[in-house]
């Protein structure tokens, strides 16, 4: 070193810009070397330099890392593995206070005492050093640098209420976790720094604080260590640390090292506690914000001068006391505890007995313990190793790899990541060491490959465990109060600053199920603000659509395509519901008025449509009387009511009223009075929504699906529901109403005293087998009785117009017309409905055409085939028929109610539908015209020329 060396303290508080300018002195000499503190900040000083004068001249030099480029002419290194001897111009220890830690204090000491500079060094740090640096070294000069920013103590705040850019401090891994999952839940997310952390993944975590996708940092002490980071607030979890002994109370000076992290360049900053912590004590918070602290005495030494001759002289230089009162002795480090560990057995003191051996022992117990396990497990390695080095010269392959290969895996949660990234600094440690490996060059790849790929996916879990990136975007815009922009996909998926944050259904924003809490709120906040000129342009698509987008559902939803904007309720008229939006508040009021004026008038129009029979009928002011008073009966009951509920007021009713009213599609069948074309699906499914929400019900009842004959009756299900739904329950099964009527029809022609077969027709537009057929009856109030007899097949075609054919029909009864009930049915004034597709007749053609059957019973063999066959009957007032709905009553001309259109004339029809001429069975003509009418003649009145039915009636009159 040359006598005008220069050597120099600059001290002062944190943010004074001390390590700027020891770069700044290390590059105007040709040489220089930085001892730091942290692998982490010798990285961050590395890399600095780099950008300065790139990586050829600069070189890296930790415990776990050697980046030594040929011509290397900077040295950044940890203060643990500065090299010695080189020679530099320029040399510099940071954060020199140190000399005064109980574990690593001895190391700083010593580069204090004897690492110099040819031409500077610089020692950097707190200025409670002057004294022992004053005393300890010769000819040094002190440079003070004050603060460049102020710091004050801004006292306790919860952590919900901590402003952006701040720093919690934990002193536990267990404790920054918890910290930064309750910032994940209230503020989108935090940053975590850690002295355990890899460079790359605290790296990573910088940037993320650094390039503000988060605004919170949760730290361990190490953030005290020179890292500059932009951090306006420092907040303190915790006043006490377990210190690897014991939990103690920080002192203000190491308070003060972390709270000056505050403030960055001339920001001030402040800081304070959060949690659990206790109130910093007035006079610390004092000493804190004006950088006035106890002045160190003693600093921690450990020599340094070993003797390797023996394990034993290796203790003894070891332990030996120091000479100066300004020097205290070292409590025993790590490494000194692994020495004694090992010189316990006897393998290592019979391989360590010379002064090369003695020193590979030494290098050997100084392998940090970075798994933090037991002394006794980390010595065990240790010696492992050393046995290795001892015999091989090195640490063989196959070793290696086997160490390597079992830790390189980045699957599970972030302590597994964490032990596997400590363990692989072992090896990487193992690897920097000059001869321990064959080829160092081969196995410090692989190590810093295993431990990059393991930064990388720790990195991954953190961000994935304690940053939500969405609610941290969200929040950041928020309080910038920028115009938040929103999109919204062909699915309703809502990104908002490209991120997902839920579902648009109809006009109703669904959040992403996922949040909750503070981070759900955030969410809403921002997806509305950020949705309202969406909310107004789907409002004017909305209005704009044609009615074949909208729907109802049949439990009164209202349906854009696949998504609700609304329901129907209760109106004051039961066809004329109201609408109720399904519309955010946030949307605003205009929205919702045109949502609901564009469902009002969908409603109206489909109810319109729909019910287009029923409403003219409704509104007709040419119905009078009791046909007006009946017409009134049948909106009500929404064009579907049971005979049998006013069969007194359909007596009342006379010819002209029924005229009238069947000009309104009105069908007064044997059963049921309808409306026929309110029967088809459409009008069906809107009638059950309408007269369930005029009734009250909690669940509507939905309309079968269509085309079906039948259906099965459910014994819970009311029957009005099932009329509603256009079928009446019989038996089993429920039959569709009009197909019920046309039945009707066929009945009316049977003998229903001597008893009759169902036909093919009968079985053809019910759809059902024969035993079905039966159980249906039944449910009409006719006896079935079961019988069985020789099935004979046809042999030769019968003519069905041949006179045989008609005399075998059988013939008209001369039964009375049951009290209280029309003598006939109006069912013929109808087209018959079409027959459904898929529907087919479960009966045997050939085993109902009985007097066929009958004329050929002679000829069938002994051993002919049985057959099934069920003779009906009626069977008077069964199962409640007995006013609307008891045995169907027969015309014997069919005048009346019972006119027959589908046969083209007045007459009624046979067994097959034949119209009976004079001289027919029965009466013929005479008898029909007497029965024309249900009730006595009354005074001939004028045939209405608009009547279905005139010129037929006009013919009759003419031919009497």
């Amino acid at each position: 070193m040359s006598m005008t060396a220069r050597i120099a303290a600059v001290l002062g508080p944190t943010n004074t810009g001390k390590t700027t300018y020891a770069i700044d002195r290390m590059l105007s000499y040709r040489t220089g070397l930085i001892g730091l503190p942290l692998r982490l900040l010798a990285r961050e000083v590395y890399d600095r330099v780099v950008d300065l004068r790139g990586p050829s001249v600069v070189a890296l030099v930790t415990g776990e890392e050697r980046i030594v480029p040929p011509r290397a002419k900077y040295w950044i290194s940890t203060v643990e593995a500065m090299p010695e001897g080189m020679g530099a111009d320029f040399v510099a220890i940071d954060e020199i206070q140190l000399c005064a830690d109980p574990d690593r204090g001895h190391v700083f000491t010593d580069r204090l005492l004897r690492m110099r500079g040819t031409h500077e060094t610089l020692f950097l740090g707190s200025d409670t050093m002057r004294g022992p640096i004053q005393t300890l070294v010769s000819d040094v000069e002190f440079i003070y640098r004050d603060r460049m920013s102020q710091l004050a103590y801004a006292g306790s705040k919860k952590i919900s209420r901590l402003q952006p850019r701040s720093a919690i401090v934990g002193f536990s891994v267990d404790n920054v976790y918890a910290i930064a999952e309750l910032l994940k839940r209230q503020k989108g997310g935090a940053a975590v720094v850690m002295g355990a952390l890899s460079p790359r993944t605290r790296n990573a975590q910088v940037a993320l604080y650094q390039n503000r996708e988060v605004d919170y940092l949760v730290a361990t002490d190490a953030i005290g260590m020179g890292l500059n980071l932009d951090i306006d607030h420092i907040a303190f979890s915790s006043l006490s640390k377990f210190d690897g002994r014991r939990m103690r109370q920080l002192q203000p000076n190491e308070l003060a090292q972390i709270a000056g992290r505050a403030g960055r360049g001339m920001s001030d900053g402040t800081f304070g506690v959060t949690g659990d912590a206790g109130q910093i004590p007035e006079e610390w918070a004092d000493a804190i914000c004006n950088h006035q602290f106890t002045p160190l005495k003693k600093l921690n030494w450990r020599n340094s001068k070993l003797q390797f001759g023996s394990i034993d002289a290796l203790e003894r230089s070891l332990d030996q006391a120091p000479s100066d009162e300004n020097l205290v002795k070292a409590r025993e480090a790590d490494d000194l505890r692994a020495l004694r560990h090992l010189s316990s057995e006897a393998e290592i003191r019979a391989r360590a007995s010379d002064g090369k051996s003695v020193q590979l022992l030494w290098d050997t117990c100084r392998i940090p313990d970075f798994r933090g396990i037991s002394p006794a497990e980390h010595s065990g390695l240790l010696q492992v190793i050393f046995q290795y080095l001892h015999e091989k010269g090195h640490v063989p392959d196959d070793f290696m790899a086997r160490q390597i290969n079992r830790i390189d895996r980045i699957d599970g949660d972030i302590d597994t990541l964490s032990k596997r990234l400590a363990y692989i600094r072992t090896w990487t440690y193992v690897a920097q060491r000059n001869g321990w490996t064959r080829d160092e060059d081969h196995w410090r790849g692989a190590t810093r490959k295993v431990e990059d790929s393991l930064s990388d996916a720790l990195h991954q879990r953190l961000t994935q465990r304690f940053v939500d990136r969405r609610t941290s975007v969200l929040l950041r815009r928020l309080k910038q109060k920028e115009a938040l922009l929103a999109e919204v996909n062909d699915q309703g998926e809502v990104t908002v600053e490209g991120e997902f944050v839920g579902k648009l259904e109809g006009f109703r924003f669904r959040q992403d199920k996922d949040a909750t809490g503070q981070e759900a709120k955030t969410l809403r906040q921002a997806s509305l603000q950020a949705l309202t000129p969406h909310f107004h342009l789907r409002a004017d698509r909305f209005y704009n659509a044609p009615d074949s987008e909208i729907d109802f559902t049949e439990q009164g939803g209202l349906m854009w395509g696949d998504q609700a904007v609304g329901k129907l309720a209760k109106g004051d008229d039961p066809l004329k519901p109201r609408v109720v939006v399904f519309v955010d508040d946030e949307a605003g009021a205009d929205v919702a008025q045109k949502v609901e004026r564009r469902l009002q008038h969908f409603m109206d129009r489909k109810i319109a449509a729909l019910f287009e029979p029923l409403v003219k009928m409704r509104d007709d002011e040419a119905l009078t009387g009791l046909a007006r008073g009946f017409a009134f009966q049948l909106v009500e009951a929404m064009g579907v009511v049971q005979r049998a509920d006013v069969a007194d007021d359909v007596k009342a009713l006379d010819q002209d009223a029924r005229g009238t009213l069947r000009k309104h599609g009105v069908r007064f069948g044997q059963y049921t009075i309808f409306m026929p074309l309110l029967l088809k699906p459409a009008p069906t499914r809107l009638r059950l929504v309408l007269w369930s929400l005029a009734n009250d019900l909690q669940e509507f009842p939905e309309a079968p699906p269509p085309g079906l004959v039948t259906v099965p009756n459910v014994e819970e299900i009311p029957a009005r529901h099932y009329a509603l739904a256009g079928y009446r329950k019989s038996g089993a099964r429920a039959i569709r109403i009009d197909m019920l009527e046309r039945l009707a029809d066929m009945l009316r022609t049977e003998d229903s005293r001597a008893g009759f077969e169902a036909n093919a027709d009968m079985l053809s537009i019910t759809g059902m087998t024969l035993e079905q057929f039966a159980d249906l009856m039944g449910g009409l109030g006719y006896k079935a009785e079961k019988g069985e007899r020789a099935k004979v097949k046809l042999t030769a075609p019968v003519d069905a117009g041949s006179s045989e054919t008609a005399a075998s029909e059988p013939q008209a009864s001369d039964a009375a017309p049951v009290e209280g009930q029309e003598p006939a049915s109006e069912t013929a004034n109808d087209k018959p409905v079409a027959e459904p597709a898929g529907q087919t007749s479960g009966g045997d053609v050939d085993t109902l055409e009985a007097p066929v059957a009958e004329a050929a019973s002679a000829e069938a063999p002994a051993e002919a085939e049985m057959e099934v066959f069920f003779t009906f009957t009626w069977g008077g007032n069964r199962g409640g028929q007995r006013r609307g709905g008891g045995k169907p009553q027969r015309n014997a001309r069919g005048g009346g109610d019972n006119r027959n259109e589908r046969s083209g004339g007045d007459r009624p029809r046979g067994g097959k539908g034949k119209p009976r001429g004079k001289g027919g069975p029965k009466g013929g003509g005479d008898r029909g015209a007497k029965t024309f009418q249900a009730r006595p003649p009354k005074k001939e009145k004028p045939i209405d020329p608009d009547n279905p039915f005139a010129a037929a009636l006009m013919g009759l009159k003419d031919k009497t």
